[in-house]
């Protein structure tokens, strides 16, 4: 009887040890590539010749539109993030689980820019507004629209894929 009750505890011990739960791991997400699904051209307000041209990816659904540029390493200069939302608003973005910092650019239903939130900080959860209405949001690299000369009244212009 001594013998059964020793087995008996041996495997209750071992299923105990393998039940024994993983360690909590942090979230890891993969470096997620850039898929090109436009061109996007800005436009000098003054003499209407092109300042930039980006490759896009464009975020239009829901899900696209929360995640955005998060958990992207980095970004090639040429490259930006074009959000079409459903309706022409004062916009609130922020920069939580983004590790770049960028510009982002407001932009009305008239293609123009009417607002900018230059060199948002990687990770920070502050709201950045835009000072006016607007119907699509460009993030691009942070110093960039300085770089470029970018300004309130400039165009764009994008074709998709």
């Amino acid at each position: 009887m001594g013998k059964i009750l020793k087995i008996m505890f041996l495997a209750f011990a071992i299923v105990l040890a393998s039940c024994k739960s993983e360690p909590k791991q942090s979230i890891k997400t993969e470096n997620i590539s850039f898929t090109k699904e436009g061109e996007l051209d800005i436009l000098s307000s003054e003499t209407d010749s092109i300042k930039a041209n980006f490759d896009i990816e464009i975020a239009e659904t829901e899900y696209e539109t929360l995640t955005g540029l998060m958990y992207r390493k980095s970004m090639q200069e040429d490259r930006g993030m074009l959000f079409i939302q459903p309706e022409e608003a004062e916009q609130n973005f922020y920069m939580k689980n983004t590790e770049t910092a960028l510009d982002i650019i407001y932009i009305n239903s008239g293609m123009k820019i009417v607002s900018f939130q230059k060199n948002a900080k990687p990770l920070d959860e502050s709201s950045l507004p835009s000072r006016a209405p607007a119907k699509y949001v460009l993030e691009i690299n942070a110093g960039l629209s300085d770089q470029l000369g970018l300004q309130v009244g400039d165009s764009i212009s994008f074709s998709r894929n």
